[in-house]
């Protein structure tokens, strides 16, 4: 998804004081409970990239970056109390149409939890459909209309 790409600084031949004061985010922490189902889900359901990381692995999705803590690695320093697998809610754009969406989770043997329903998000007004990782997170996709 080329809106969520980071590119270095040098090679855009951005003046970073003309970036200040932006934020984004670069990656977060979910909590899994099996690495091997976690990453067949991730990585088919999601189209996250798997990185090899310790004993487990992290999910990339262009340029930000799901950290993984599951059975045998818990990373420091760490949220005063830390997600619990199946505690995780989280928001991923789908570039296509909602309806490209449902076939997709459809195809993978996702249900749909809710949705299609409007919800307002990052980039405004848009339309969602939520599902469930296999640990119970809170997984949305959402749409934006297109110009």
């Amino acid at each position: 998804m080329p809106e969520t790409e980071t590119q270095l600084v040098e090679e855009a031949g951005v003046d970073v004081t003309a970036l200040a004061p932006a934020i984004h985010l670069d990656h977060c922490v979910i909590h899994v409970s099996d690495w091997e189902r976690a990453t067949t889900f991730y990585r088919d359901v999601l189209r996250a990239e798997v990185i090899p990381f310790g004993k487990g692995v992290v999910f990339r999705f262009g340029g930000v970056q799901l950290n993984v803590h599951g059975p045998g690695q818990i990373g420091t320093p760490r949220a005063r109390v830390p997600v619990m697998p199946g505690g995780s809610d989280l928001c991923f754009r789908w570039s296509g149409s909602i309806e490209e969406a449902m076939a997709h989770l459809a195809a993978h043997g996702v249900a749909v939890e809710l949705g299609p329903v409007e919800r307002n998000g990052a980039a405004g007004q848009g339309v969602s459909v939520y599902f469930r990782d296999p640990d119970g997170s809170l997984i949305e996709f959402i749409t934006y209309p297109t110009p």
